[in-house]
């Protein structure tokens, strides 16, 4: 009976292991095995990366997807727990509210973004009439405008993903701490935040990873002048024609991504056992 029912579990998960294989991996081999031409096959690796104007490009991908992960982090932690403490129906409808962005294009979502934030858009002509500022401030086609139209973005999926954990929060524990004297905020830091340590890698995860790979967000409110990993793939490939450059940048796109994404769940790893032992 064990090995009849090895073999279907085998049998059932074989086609989605087939699937992975063929349209995940498959791709980045073929994406990977021209850059390691050359002399021991990391010369590519090696010009890219001792590249100042290339190193810019990857910290300033790095910096700008820690940002909008902290930031939908910090906006999305309150949100959530407000979300997940009302009735079931405001809870419904406020989910909803909270999705409905992602419903709508990315590409006319940063458009809306364009308006606002242009030399003559809402918020200058707006700053200009109360007499804020004197001109027109540079806010479109820089790191600023990609961080919030980043944080636009990827601030529901880290609500909706926090959401389903604090509704899994032992409220009797908040209870007790709370008749113990212990204050909201205490109460918040220490009681609450390490039970969500799950909830909040999920959302990390997601927001870092979309954060990281984002293309439509940085070309549009980032412009030619501030490119990232993904708009410089973009311009190798499409504009000056060097797919091996583009390649040798897709892969190390996913190998930092992947490298601090492991790094993050090692700190929650380690966060969870302080937790248990405190």
């Amino acid at each position: 009976m064990i090995k009849i029912r090895n073999r279907s579990a085998f049998l059932l998960l074989l086609p989605g292991v087939l699937a992975i294989l063929l349209f995940l991996f498959f791709p980045v081999i073929q994406i990977a095995l021209p850059t390691f031409a050359g002399h021991f096959g990391l010369s590519n690796y090696i010009t890219f990366l001792q590249s100042h104007y290339n190193q810019g490009v990857l910290i300033r991908t790095l910096i700008i997807a820690f940002i909008t992960m902290i930031i939908t982090l910090t906006l999305g932690l309150p949100l959530s727990v407000w979300i997940a403490r009302q009735r079931s129906t405001v809870r419904n409808l406020l989910s909803v509210v909270i999705l409905f962005p992602i419903l709508t294009n990315a590409v006319v979502r940063n458009f809306t973004w364009i308006i606002i934030l242009g030399k003559n858009g809402v918020l200058n002509t707006l700053l200009l009439k109360l007499n804020f500022i004197d001109q027109p401030l540079t806010l479109l086609y820089s790191d600023m405008a990609i961080v919030i139209g980043s944080v636009y973005l990827f601030l529901p999926i880290m609500v909706t993903s926090l959401v389903s954990s604090v509704q899994e929060l032992n409220v009797e524990v908040e209870e007790a701490a709370a008749i113990l004297g212990s204050r909201p905020l205490v109460t918040f830091f220490k009681v609450m935040i390490p039970q969500l340590t799950t909830g909040i890698l999920t959302g990390c995860i997601l927001v870092f990873a979309g954060a990281m790979t984002a293309y439509t967000t940085p070309q549009l409110l980032g412009g030619n002048r501030h490119l990232v990993m993904s708009t410089l793939i973009y311009q190798q490939a499409m504009t000056l024609g060097d797919w091996s450059s583009a390649s040798v940048v897709a892969i190390i796109l996913i190998i930092l991504t992947v490298l601090v994404l492991g790094m993050m769940r090692l700190v929650a790893k380690q966060l969870d056992r302080r937790s248990v032992n405190d």
